[in-house]
Parts: C-alpha cells; structure tokens; sequence
C-alpha cells in the first residue's frame, strides 16, 4: 500500500486514485496515492520484462511505450539480471532486439494479468 499526499488543483476526480478530505477552509482536497521507490522500481523492471516478452523489445519501443527516459529504459534493462530474468541482445547494435530466454523466479502468469495496475501504478500512459 502507498502513502497519500495532498493533490489541490483542478482535477477530474475520477482520474485520480486515492482519498478525499476536506480542509480546515472547507476546500475538498484529493489525497493522491503515493508508491515507494521500491515498489515503483520492482513494477518498472517487470513491466519491462512484460513489453520485452510481447513484442515491444528495443529501447525505442520501450521508449515510446512508456514515456520513460533512454537511460532510465535501459538502466531498467541491465537491472533485470538482478531479478534473474534472463534475457540476450539479438542482432547488431542498431538493428538488434532483447528477447526473453526466462522469467526466473517471476511468474509471468501474474504479471499479465496485473499489467493494468502495474502501469497505473507507474502512472504510464494507458496500454493500447
């Protein structure tokens, strides 16, 4: 569970998740939920793990999938070694793909049919 910070603004309520109070002056106020930096990077690096299975397997892909920095994508690539998700490089430099040889101890399973909550928990843009 994720921690809520105040959100004062002009928002469409149903576009935020998360708690509503209502302050000492009587504005309503959107309590946003708020994810560690654990959780968020555990979710970056499995749903990376999830594009790269399905398809969306070069930096530009992923990129354009996420909205994600180059260096954070591929930073989040090296770091799947350390979930022992196994993967190799295929091709030349600029021509070459990432394809996944295993999920290690990941359930695969799981991370598909939670890849919605994954992906709004890191706040990317809708999957489509």
């Amino acid at each position: 569970m994720g921690f809520y910070r105040p959100v004062v603004g002009k928002y469409a309520v149903s576009s935020l998740r998360g708690k509503m109070a209502q302050s000492s002056t009587g504005k309503i106020i959107f309590m946003k939920e708020q994810h560690s930096k654990t959780k968020t990077s555990f979710y970056r690096r499995l749903y990376v793990a999830y594009l790269i299975d399905s398809g969306v397997n070069t930096v530009p892909a992923i990129i354009e999938k996420t909205g994600m920095p180059r260096r954070t994508a591929q930073d989040t690539i090296l770091a799947l070694k350390e979930l022992d998700i196994d993967y190799e490089y295929v091709g030349a430099t600029k021509d070459g793909y990432y394809t996944l040889n295993s999920w290690g101890a990941i359930n695969p399973g799981w991370v598909k049919s939670h890849v919605t909550h994954i992906n709004e928990v890191l706040a990317y843009p809708a999957l489509g």
